[in-house]
């Protein structure tokens, strides 16, 4: 029977989302509401990939065409500030049609590379290249009680929990994007790294509903620091964090994912996904040092003749000068400048 691949319809929503719910390999970042935050977030054209059998779905593909003139970036990415993506399909004949498809779609659009993140092993296809060995992603089982959660946490980190819990830190649920996003830009800007519209965290909110919710730690009446987290198919992924400097003294951060792990538990949920964090770097070691065994990122790129692999590491010798003048601008500027930067980074 033959295989049809087209973008998706606003009429494609619900069942698009449901073959996302069923198919064993479909994540939270395969559902339909990325396309419409990236687009209003960013302003960056999703082309969100179908493929059906005889009228019914039968695989999908999330596509967004990245550009960026700050950053010469021209690409087609299955999924921009998502950590996986790629195609899922009900076997090997769709998933190659929806590359096929993607891959014409590239050329169509004029764009110069076809990027595809997958949290899985990607089969080598025959002209692709893999990417730069840049990131792994921290994921592990959570046991169902309290108790032996805890016990799994190494020695070292878990004293600095054990410090948060008896200096009276507590924790809430809430969807206050706003408080989020102070705690979140004074930690990117600490870093040296533009910050995200405050728009997208409000839009994650609402597009997902109470698949997304924000943790806050409190000392008193004074929030520490935040962490914006997805659950989805038996999994919590605390996804975006931040707090100020008050936090690092009194274990806040170590207290906050000790609270997302609790949650987690509170609501029958069997994984915990750290994330994606680049190599040689803090958050890295960070999740290491929590007994997180780090796992290579299989991302893979098919390049049109002449271009080259999209360079936007900020650990490229050629950002780093750029990075420091960035952390001692003034945070309101920062803030006012960050969006239309990092529209092209993701």
């Amino acid at each position: 029977m033959s295989i049809t691949c087209r973008v998706m319809t606003d009429d494609d929503r619900i069942r698009w989302d449901d073959f996302v719910l069923a198919h064993p390999a479909g994540h939270f970042f395969h559902r339909a509401a990325w396309q419409d935050v990236i687009k209003t977030a960013f302003g960056q054209r999703p082309y969100f990939m179908l493929a059906e059998r005889a009228g019914a779905i039968c695989g999908l593909l999330p596509l967004v065409h990245m550009k960026s003139r700050l950053f010469h970036r021209n690409t087609l990415v299955s999924t921009p500030f998502c950590v996986y993506g790629g195609p899922i399909g009900s076997d090997d004949a769709v998933i190659e049609a929806l590359i096929e498809a993607a891959t014409a779609l590239m050329r169509q659009i004029g764009a110069d590379s076809f990027e595809i993140r997958t949290i899985h092993d990607p089969v080598q296809r025959p002209g692709w290249q893999p990417g730069p060995p840049i990131y792994d992603t921290f994921r592990r089982a959570l046991p169902p009680d309290e108790d032996a959660c805890l016990k799994l946490i190494p020695r070292k980190q878990r004293a600095v929990v054990r410090k948060g819990i008896e200096l009276g830190l507590t924790s809430r649920i809430d969807r206050d994007w706003r408080r989020f996003f102070g705690l979140y830009a004074e930690s990117v800007h600490n870093l040296g790294t533009p910050v995200f519209p405050a728009r997208y965290f409000r839009l994650l909110l609402d597009c997902f509903g109470t698949d997304a919710e924000v943790l806050t730690v409190y000392d008193g009446d004074t929030a520490l620091c935040a962490v914006l987290s997805f659950a989805y198919k038996g999994e919590i992924s605390p996804y975006y964090a931040g707090g100020g400097t008050a936090a690092r003294g009194k274990g806040g951060h170590d207290f906050m994912y000790w609270q997302v792990m609790r949650r987690a538990i509170a609501l029958g949920l069997g994984t915990f996904d750290f994330g994606r964090s680049k190599r040689d770097t803090g958050p890295h070691k960070f999740k290491t040092n929590w007994g997180f065994t780090p796992t290579p990122l299989g991302y893979q790129f098919l390049l049109q003749p002449g271009a080259t692999l999209p360079d936007t590491n900020p650990l490229s010798p050629k950002y780093q000068r750029k990075i420091e003048l960035w952390k001692r601008l003034p945070r309101p500027v920062a803030n006012a400048l960050g969006p239309f930067i990092v529209r092209g980074l993701g």
